[in-house]
């Protein structure tokens, strides 16, 4: 990268701070986690892990490989059931229920290998999304009832609207296949917004990306925390966690080491010792 990329990155940043900043402090809590655990077999991935996410904010789960950050997020989002320990929603149990069932009541994600219907349209897929705020049902759709009609039509409107809320509003028809990479990260996003959630989980969102690519992820993120949806995220790019989140934990062999706002975390000898490791 030249030193004018560097220089332009360095100024996109401080307008990316001082969005984030003016947003204001985050507010009540709105997903409650205590003695979160999870075995598999002889291992355990999570232990007694408790943690807050308030509403409007953006917090950050990191950790070396291996730390039990994926993990915590499949039990929260009902991919797998916890061992033990209680996920509220504003007071309603997530724990035991199932993933579609954690969607309906406001909560979406997104996967570490991102997952897309590749041959299906740009559009299509952010449809998906919208399947749980339909009313019309499948005998309904295949009538092509007016109601139906009228439904699907206010569904490609809403779906390119999310488009053009992540930028890809221009691809609508295209194939999801021939998206550039930075393009099929913002294309699940916009399929987990599309859902509706309250709040939104983003597993290593800017895993593979350019640097580039990254800054305008960066923008995105803060785009979703201001259009008022509290943000999750697990990421390895230590630069954007720092950047934009409002309070961070870390785990390690599937425990909680350090916890609060990214000038604390980022000084702590544990996270330090976590990530690099000390001298024999």
């Amino acid at each position: 990268m030249s030193a004018g990329d560097l220089e332009a990155r360095g100024r996109i940043s401080e307008r990316l701070r001082a969005l984030h900043h003016e947003h204001g402090p985050p507010g009540e809590t709105l997903l409650e986690v205590r003695g979160l655990s999870k075995s598999f077999g002889g291992l355990r991935a999570v232990n007694e892990f408790s943690f807050e996410v308030k509403k409007g904010s953006i917090t950050a789960l990191i950790g070396p490989n291996g730390a039990g950050k994926t993990t915590a997020f499949n039990m929260v989002t009902g991919v797998i059931p916890p061992t033990s320990g209680s996920i509220r929603l504003e007071g309603a149990e997530l724990a035991g229920l199932r993933a579609d069932q954690i969607c309906r009541l406001g909560v979406a994600r997104t996967f570490q290998n991102i997952r897309l219907f590749e041959d299906q349209t740009v559009l299509s897929n952010v449809m998906v999304g919208l399947h749980r705020r339909l009313e019309s049902g499948l005998l309904a759709a295949l009538l092509r009832t007016g109601h139906a009609r009228q439904e699907e039509a206010e569904a490609r409107a809403a779906a390119a609207r999310y488009l053009d809320f992540v930028g890809l509003l221009p691809r609508v028809n295209d194939c999801a296949a021939s998206l550039a990479y930075g393009e099929r990260r913002r294309l699940e996003i916009a399929r987990a917004l599309a859902s509706g959630p309250r709040l939104l989980l983003l597993d290593e969102p800017a895993a593979g990306m350019n640097p580039q690519e990254t800054v305008e992820l960066m923008a995105l993120i803060l785009r979703v925390q201001a259009a008022g949806i509290t943000v999750l995220l697990i990421e390895h790019d230590m630069k954007l966690v720092m950047e934009i989140s409002d309070t961070i934990f870390v785990l390690d062999h599937g425990e909680e080491i350090a916890r609060g706002a990214p000038a604390v975390v980022r000084s702590d000898p544990r996270v330090i010792h976590a990530y690099l490791g000390v001298p024999d």
